[in-house]
């Protein structure tokens, strides 16, 4: 096809084209004429004696929190306001048939309404988003936000009790005379979207009109008030809390039940009282049967009682052993005999005597019988002053090269001892906490059984034919 030819064609498509196609010029031509005079800050009404009138209503989405200690409500809702903007009306088919503009409400006047009880750090809560204007002057704002309001809790009838939360919204600054808020259903709020609370049940959000004077000023203010009405769900409440406390407070209603002349009403109430205390006194044995598996020997020290206890004793009665350490009555009296000699042999044995104990070797690395008894004995810390005196000899080179070889086998042997005691001291204390909670088994079962046996042997009889 020539080139002459494809340009004609392609100019009879473009003129074929609907005119709705041309809407980003005339939307832009609309905004630059719309926008060109408009002030911000003038009120849009076409007589400054008449007040505006601004359509309010909500819609609540969530109940996100509420804290009965702050006596706060946290809630997501979207608000919506409507009214009807004097200087922002076009006839839509000088304009291309454009009926509505998005504007960010930085460029229009907009209500200035806000939550009086609020307690966000912000004040408000609201993310700004566009305003919709339509040909008509209409402007919609749905601005959606994270509201705290203040709310006074009543929790009198824990947990059957029902809040009612009060969220005002109204005009900061222009007066009933000015700007007139109509709530925009009769119903109040719109509940269509909310999204339900595991806690609290929603009964309903009624909204209200009011017009009050201040003390501040003469001129009556309008705010519209929704009431969140929230009921507690007590299923969890029911089951958690209340039925535990009915069935112990009929256990202790039993013993009234019983004819003064069997003489077993202070033997019930004993009994209770038996049962409570060794509850409390298993929640404190199981905090020291914790606190002892979790020792660890950079924190702790075992003291010798305990290891006399509950290492040897204890475990001897309970007839608990250790894997490869079988506790008797004899290795409970050698085990003190055995740490007495283990201390002893380690006082007077050192890696460094039995490293000089090597006569042969030490003479041939040496060079001769006169260096090895010069250094026979000679600790670390002496083998430095030794070097700095003799130099460049042969005895002082083999000295300066064993110093540093002991040095490092006493720094491995040390880390090496360290790394087992506190193994071993690790592992004490976790049988030792072994021990206990074994013990403590024994304890709590044998006084159960005594003290439900004892009980029901006091009855004068268990079974009624």
């Amino acid at each position: 096809m020539a080139p002459a030819a494809a340009l004609l064609l392609a100019t009879l498509l473009f003129m074929a084209l609907p005119k709705e196609s041309l809407q980003g010029p005339h939307e832009r031509r609309l905004l630059n004429d719309l926008l060109a005079a408009y002030n911000t800050l003038e009120r849009p009404v076409a007589n400054e004696s008449e007040p505006l009138e601004v359509k309010f209503g909500l819609t609540l989405q969530q109940i996100i929190d509420v804290d009965e200690k702050n006596q706060l409500l946290i809630t997501n809702i979207w608000l919506s306001l409507e009214w009807n903007d004097y200087n922002l009306r076009w006839n839509e088919s000088e304009y291309g048939g454009v009926k509505d503009l998005r504007i960010t409400p930085t460029k229009l006047w907009k209500p200035d309404v806000l939550m009086y009880n609020s307690a966000d750090e912000g004040f408000d809560g609201t993310y700004h988003t566009n305003v919709v204007v339509r040909n008509n002057g209409s402007c919609l704002y749905v601005p959606p936000g994270i509201f705290k309001s203040t709310c006074k809790i009543d929790i009198t009838w824990f947990p059957f009790d029902d809040q009612h939360c009060d969220m005002k919204f109204g005009s900061w600054t222009y007066d009933g005379n000015q700007l007139d808020l109509v709530l925009k259903s009769e119903t109040g709020g719109d509940l269509s979207d909310f999204i339900t609370n595991g806690e609290w049940h929603l009964i309903g959000m009624p909204g209200k009109k009011n017009t009050i004077v201040y003390a501040c000023c003469p001129e009556p203010y309008v705010d519209i008030t929704f009431t969140i009405q929230i009921r507690r769900r007590t299923l969890y409440y029911f089951f958690n809390l209340i039925v535990p406390c009915v069935l112990i407070s009929s256990m202790a209603l039993l013993g009234f039940t019983l004819p003064p002349e069997s003489g077993e009403k202070l033997t019930l109430g004993t009994y209770f009282n038996c049962i409570m205390f060794m509850v409390a006194s298993s929640v404190v044995l199981t905090v020291v049967v914790l606190n002892y598996h979790h020792r660890t020997a950079d924190i702790h020290e075992m003291p010798q009682w305990v290891k006399t206890v509950l290492l040897h004793w204890f475990p001897w009665f309970l007839r608990m052993s250790r894997p490869g350490k079988k506790i008797t009555l004899r290795t409970i009296k050698m085990h003190k005999r055995k740490k007495e000699l283990e201390l002893k042999d380690r006082s007077c044995k050192s890696l460094l005597t039995n490293v000089l104990e090597l006569d042969d070797d030490f003479r041939q690395m040496s060079g001769g019988p006169s260096c090895g008894n010069y250094l026979r004995g000679m600790s670390a810390s002496t083998l430095d002053e030794t070097v700095a005196h003799v130099g460049g000899s042969a005895c002082s080179v083999s000295q300066r090269e064993l110093q540093l070889i002991l040095r490092e086998l006493q720094f491995i042997t040390l880390r090496m001892r360290q790394a087992d005691e506190k193994a071993d001291l690790i592992s004490d204390w976790k049988f030792a906490a072994m021990v206990v909670d074994r013990f403590c088994l024994i304890i709590f079962t044998m006084f159960t059984v005594v003290a439900t046996v004892a009980v029901l042997l006091s009855a004068p009889h268990i079974i009624v034919e």
